[in-house]
C-alpha cells in the first residue's frame, strides 16, 4: 500500500477538483476517487446510488466519513496561486472530501474497525440521492460529515430546511385595470412570509435560532388569456421551529395560488461531549490551534443521516465555507494538509483499542 505525501495529497485534490461534477453527474469524478483509493489500498466501488465508497479493513465496527462529490454548476478556472487551489468544489465539498481520503489511507487498516471514506451524489440537490442511499447500506459507531468549517474548528449542527413551490395562474386583465395580476400577487405572498418571519426572529437570540426566508426563483408567463407565476423560496429553519402555525398563515395568504412542499430536513444539533468531539479537540490542539465549536445556518447531508444512524457524528473539512458557490472559491493547500493530519490523528484515537 502506498502512503501520500503532502505534494500526492494536493495533485490527488487538484485533480478531482478539475473533473466536473454537478449533481447527477458525478460519475467522472466518483471513478477517480475510486481509481486513487484502490491504489492507496482500500476495497473501493461505485455503490447503486452512485457514490464513490473507499473501505479501509474488515472489522465489525465502523468509522464512517461522509463527504459529497458534486458540485453546484459555476466554471471556476482551476489553477494554483501560491498556496491557494481554485475551482469549483475545492471547498464545497471536494477540498474536505479529499482531506478524509488521504487521512484513511495514511491510517490504513485499523484492528476490529472498518473505515469508510463515501464520496456522495447529489448533495446539492434536494435529493441528497447519495446520502438517502447510504443511511440503509452502513451501521456506523462515529461519523464525520466532509464539509468546510475551517480546519481548527468543529460543526455540530446544522439548521433545517423546508422548500415551498408556488404556482398561480388567473385570467389576464388590462394594465389599467383595478385587478391585482398574477406577479402582483405572488410579490403579496412573499412580503407576508417575509415580514411573518421577520416578527418571528425578533424574539430570537442569533441566527442559528432565526427562520431564514429566501427567495430563489420567479417566473412569469402570459399567454394573453392567462397569466401565471411560480416561485420558490427556501426556508431555514431552527430546532422546534413552529411549522404548524408557519403553515396556518401560509394557507391564509396563498389565495388561489397552490402551494407544494419539497426538500424538507430537520434540523441537527449534536452534544459538544462524546468521544468523537474528544477526539477532534485533541487532534486541533496538538497542531497548535485553539478548537471551536460552530453551528451552521445552512443543511448538509449530516441532516439525512443523524437521524437515522444515531450515533456521535460531528462535520469538519478545510475551507471557508463563505466562498462556497462563489466565482472565487478556493482552499488554502496549507489549511488543507493540517486537516488531514487532524483526520488522521482522529481516525487513530477512535479506533485505538481501549
Amino acid at each position: 500500500m502506498q502512503i501520500s505525501n503532502d505534494a500526492e495529497a494536493c495533485e490527488f485534490l487538484q485533480e478531482l477538483v478539475a473533473i466536473p461534477s454537478l449533481s447527477g453527474n458525478e460519475a467522472a469524478a466518483a471513478e477517480c476517487f475510486v481509481r486513487e483509493m484502490t491504489m492507496y489500498g482500500s476495497e473501493a466501488n461505485i455503490d447503486a446510488a452512485g457514490n464513490a465508497v473507499a473501505r479501509f479493513g474488515t472489522g465489525q465496527r465502523q468509522l464512517v466519513l461522509l463527504g459529497h462529490i458534486d458540485t453546484v454548476p459555476g466554471e471556476v478556472p482551476v489553477r494554483r496561486e501560491g498556496s491557494r487551489l481554485y475551482g469549483r468544489g475545492a471547498v464545497d465539498a471536494k477540498g474536505p472530501l479529499a482531506a478524509m481520503a488521504m487521512a484513511a489511507a495514511r491510517c490504513g487498516a485499523r484492528e476490529g474497525w472498518q473505515v469508510v471514506v463515501a464520496g456522495a451524489t447529489e448533495e446539492e440537490a434536494a435529493t441528497s440521492r447519495g446520502a438517502r442511499y447510504l443511511a440503509t447500506q452502513l451501521a456506523p459507531e462515529y461519523c464525520i460529515i466532509g464539509e468546510p468549517s475551517g480546519w481548527n474548528r468543529i460543526t455540530l449542527g446544522y439548521k433545517g430546511r423546508l422548500l415551498l413551490h408556488y404556482r398561480l395562474e388567473q385570467p389576464s386583465g388590462h394594465s389599467a385595470g383595478q385587478q391585482t395580476n398574477a406577479v402582483e400577487e405572488a410579490v403579496r405572498f412573499w412580503n407576508h412570509l417575509q415580514s411573518w418571519c421577520e416578527g418571528y426572529n425578533a424574539g430570537t437570540e442569533g441566527r442559528f435560532a432565526a427562520i431564514d426566508p429566501a427567495l430563489q426563483r420567479i417566473n412569469s408567463d402570459s399567454d394573453g388569456l392567462c397569466d401565471s407565476v411560480t416561485i420558490q423560496i427556501s426556508l431555514r429553519l431552527p430546532p422546534e421551529a413552529p411549522l404548524e402555525a408557519l403553515r396556518s398563515q401560509i394557507d391564509s395568504w396563498r389565495g388561489d395560488a397552490c402551494i407544494d412542499e419539497s426538500g424538507k430536513e430537520e434540523a441537527v444539533v449534536e452534544e459538544k461531549r462524546s468521544p468523537l468531539t474528544a477526539a477532534f479537540l485533541g487532534a486541533i490542539r496538538s497542531e497548535g490551534a485553539r478548537p471551536a465549536f460552530v453551528f451552521k445556518t445552512g443543511t448538509s447531508d449530516m441532516n439525512v443521516v443523524a437521524p437515522v444512524w444515531r450515533c456521535p457524528i460531528v462535520a469538519y473539512g478545510p475551507g471557508d465555507s463563505a466562498l462556497d458557490h462563489t466565482p472565487d472559491e478556493h482552499i488554502d493547500l496549507d489549511e488543507y494538509l493540517a486537516s488531514i493530519r487532524v483526520l488522521q490523528a482522529v481516525i487513530e484515537r477512535l479506533t485505538t483499542a481501549i
